[in-house]
């Protein structure tokens, strides 16, 4: 739907869901690709898309949910009755129905769960105590899976009596297993139709298939599946089946972080924000944020009120306060990019914090000395004070080695004491900057002063 009136189309939208008009509803969404439901539903307001849920069927309303992952689909389901969102939620892919249920708080949480069956409350409760940043927080329970004493005849038959249960399903392979759920193997469903159906599966599998421990990180996933080139691989725990992670699935979780890593170094904190949401819940997401900087900016901003009487006899330092601590930032924010993109693709473990030191504290040296002694010319040819000279070379040059050091460092430290890096290295790297610049300027320039020398 190239060129469409995005206003028209989600008014048109808004009075076919307030005049009930449930086939209407229905065409109009499927007349729209993704991006451009999401653009629709997003115009709408907010009791607006609870009524949209209420309209459509179950099915519809969970594939609808899944093209609306980037405005908080859990909170419209919050919005229905338990007995609704139930509904709609059953529809949802495991590794999807568990993380709408973890995003939200627990009292609506806990209502819509009393409506699902026992078996399946057990699996979605059992999911949601998984990190999203581990195989069990993205693997989904939906597969098949055989006793390996089932023959070929008896699969065969069961998919076509249950082929609308697994008409959902990403089928590629059927899962055999042994006594208490133990993967005994893995089947491709091409030599499964290929066989004699009176053929065991366990005649038929490869008994030693790659797994997953639940347990393991996204980034170790990562490299499994670019090492192999599986569509999807069987998740254990303790030898038992559990579920199965799919390449996709890790593409888009990697994706997901590098996105909420960005926003948090950008300051955006609590999650997405979007200008749909109400303007009390956006302020104070910023907020969060704008008030820890501003405290920040004040200790900063002390040492200078503490060197004030330096600044006032020597006024021409104060051009040079802002250069030195852009450019130790600058220098500390690429130590940081480094050691972040290291830790996202397992290069570097926290407790190698003493060995990324010693090798970021190498490359200040020669940056600071290089970067030093061009600003130091600079104001040595611009005053014609060769002290005046040395003192901001030698304040850039050891505020770029004290830069690269907590750029590099922090970010393991956060890592090791469980603090997300993107968050804290940021405003952490820029008040220290700022404080040592400060103070490694005018602390040169008031001994220099105390001494004669300028």
């Amino acid at each position: 739907m190239k060129g469409f009136d995005i206003k028209a189309t989600a008014k048109r939208l808004a009075e076919r869901i307030w005049d009930r008009d449930h086939a209407g509803v229905t065409a109009l969404i499927a007349g729209l690709t993704p991006p451009d439901i999401n653009l629709i539903v997003s115009r709408l307001e907010s009791s607006d898309r609870s009524e949209l849920l209420k309209i459509l069927d179950p099915v519809d309303a969970a594939n609808l949910l899944l093209n609306l992952k980037e405005l908080s689909p859990h909170t419209l389901l919050t919005q229905l009755s338990s007995e609704t969102a139930a509904e709609i939620l059953r529809e949802l892919p495991s590794n999807i129905e568990a993380d709408f249920i973890s995003a939200m708080k627990p009292a609506p949480a806990e209502r819509i769960l009393a409506q699902l069956p026992e078996r399946e409350l057990e699996d979605v409760r059992a999911l949601a105590q998984y990190s999203p940043e581990v195989a069990g927080g993205i693997m989904v329970t939906e597969i098949l899976r055989f006793p390996e004493s089932a023959t070929v005849k008896q699969v065969v038959d069961d998919l076509r009596r249950n082929s609308a249960v697994y008409a959902n399903y990403v089928i590629q392979y059927v899962y055999v297993t042994r006594e208490e759920q133990l993967l005994a193997g893995v089947v491709r469903i091409r030599d499964l139709l290929l066989s004699d159906e009176n053929t065991a599966l366990r005649d038929l599998i490869d008994d030693k298939p790659i797994t997953i421990d639940h347990q393991t990180p996204i980034e170790d996933l990562r490299d499994l599946f670019d090492r192999h080139r599986f569509l999807g691989l069987p998740v254990v725990d303790d030898g038992r089946l559990v579920g199965v992670v799919r390449r996709a699935a890790v593409e888009e979780a990697i994706a997901q972080r590098t996105a909420r890593q960005f926003r948090l170094v950008q300051g955006i904190i609590g999650g997405e924000e979007f200008r749909t949401m109400p303007v009390r819940v956006r302020s104070g997401r910023r907020l969060a944020w704008l008030s820890a900087n501003i405290v920040l900016n004040i200790i900063a901003a002390s040492v200078i009120v503490y060197f004030e009487e330096t600044l006032t006899r020597l006024i021409a330092l104060a051009a040079f306060l802002p250069i030195i601590s852009d450019m130790s930032g600058c220098s500390g924010n690429q130590a940081v990019a480094v050691s972040m993109r290291e830790l996202s693709l397992g290069l570097v473990r926290p407790r190698e914090v003493m060995r990324v030191w010693l090798k970021e504290v190498s490359v200040g040296l020669i940056n600071g000395a290089t970067l030093g002694i061009l600003l130091g010319l600079v104001a040595w040819l611009w005053r014609g004070n060769s002290t005046l000279g040395v003192v901001v070379g030698a304040a850039l040059a050891l505020n770029t080695i004290v830069a690269v050091s907590i750029g590099g460092s922090v970010p393991l430290v956060l890592k090791g004491l469980g603090v997300d890096p993107a968050l804290a290295s940021g405003p952490i790297l820029t008040t220290v900057t700022d404080i040592c610049g400060f103070f490694f300027v005018l602390g040169f320039a008031a001994l220099a002063l105390s001494q004669g020398y300028l």
